[in-house]
């Protein structure tokens, strides 16, 4: 997760069909939703999703790799337009896209979601690396997050 964006590489379980062995729609919005959403964090901020729309180009497979990108295509001080799609991790075959609007928490509340969430990147660690800790104390390392352009 950059300033520019973000990227990650999933392979969906079959949990998360909808028709066999075809990702549900929910969790295909889901994905572009996430991307997007951590591409407004890599600018240092925290939003909201107020708009959400998805075009489905082709079935999102269960069972292969995936990318999924995000990135901020305007910045108006509180309200970001972002941009999203997901690809064949093989073929780079755009499957899906995405738009969204995002609306940046208030500064008074920044700091307390980032105080809560405990974001923050790794001391020494490439720029991609985000360390999350949760709310149990447990950490969870995600070194799949990287730039999307």
């Amino acid at each position: 997760m950059t300033g520019e964006g973000c990227w990650t590489e999933i392979t969906l379980d079959p949990r998360f069909q909808g028709w066999d062995s075809v990702a549900h729609g929910g969790i295909v919005s889901t994905l572009l939703d996430e991307v997007m959403a951590w591409s407004v964090i890599g600018r240092d901020t925290w939003g909201v999703t107020a708009r959400l729309n998805a075009t489905f180009r082709r079935p999102v497979p269960i069972g292969k790799p995936l990318r999924a990108e995000g990135w901020v295509v305007e910045d108006r001080r509180r309200l970001f337009r972002t941009a999203g799609r997901i690809l064949d991790a093989a073929s780079g075959e755009v499957l899906a896209e995405g738009e969204g609007v995002f609306m940046a928490a208030p500064p008074d509340q920044l700091a307390a979601l980032k105080q809560r969430y405990r974001l923050r990147s790794l001391d020494g660690a490439t720029a991609d690396t985000t360390e999350v800790v949760d709310d149990g104390g447990r950490r969870r390392l995600d070194e799949r997050v990287g730039v999307a352009r």
